[in-house]
């Protein structure tokens, strides 16, 4: 099972790359963080207990339901269905995407951690989904495709915390939790201002605010 849900999770950054869809793209990151709670429990299944079901239920439900809730409100209010003109389009997207998947496997056979041994492909699906997310972020123009790429960001980051450190402080994973939803809720908040005032929510133009 873990090793299913690291091979979807590359896919899944894969399919985020060649999308302009806002809505799937969302719907995309949701399932990550669905998987990313499966990942949870089929990584720690020799020693599950009452922590790691509780920290797996929180991230299936912020991630997979709450982030993708609040993301679907700000596109319905922004009143935006797609990424219309990237700063890098989708093909070369994808083919990039493939040399990040590339990077991520040798960044994997590189680094020898205890914690991911019985867990294959969980270093490159983790450094991939981080790549992923920071391209998202640098490569897009709309405002809300770049929060996404943060969400999927954060996915990596979990992703590797997970598979790797083993055993984390509850309350930690929580608090890293409540600030990918602190931040999602803001962002969704300054995307309806920026959209109320300007009454666009493509990044770029923003610099014309520059004194």
């Amino acid at each position: 099972m873990s090793e299913t849900c690291m091979m979807l999770l590359i896919l899944l950054d894969l399919a985020l790359l060649s999308i302009s869809r806002l809505n799937t793209a969302i719907t995309l990151a949701g399932f990550q963080g669905f998987l990313l709670g499966l990942f949870v429990i089929s990584s720690h299944a020799h020693s599950l207990s009452v922590r790691m079901i509780l920290i797996a239920g929180a991230g299936m439900i912020v991630k997979g339901f709450v982030f993708p809730l609040l993301m679907r409100r700000a596109v319905k209010e922004a009143g935006i269905q797609r990424e219309m003109k990237p700063f890098i389009n989708a093909s070369l997207s994808v083919v990039l995407g493939v040399v990040m998947l590339g990077c991520s496997l040798w960044l994997g056979n590189k680094l020898t951690l205890s914690g991911i041994n019985s867990v294959p492909y969980a270093v490159p699906a983790s450094f991939l989904t981080m790549f992923t997310g920071l391209f998202l972020i640098i490569a897009r123009s709309k405002a809300l495709t770049q929060c996404i790429g943060y969400i999927v960001f954060e996915n990596g980051i979990y992703a590797f915390g997970v598979a790797a450190a083993g055993e984390i402080p509850m309350l930690v994973e929580l608090g890293l939790l409540l600030d990918a939803f602190v931040a999602v809720f803001v962002m969704g908040i300054a995307i309806y201002h920026i959209k109320q005032e300007f009454n666009h929510i493509d990044a770029t133009e923003l610099s014309s605010l520059k004194g």
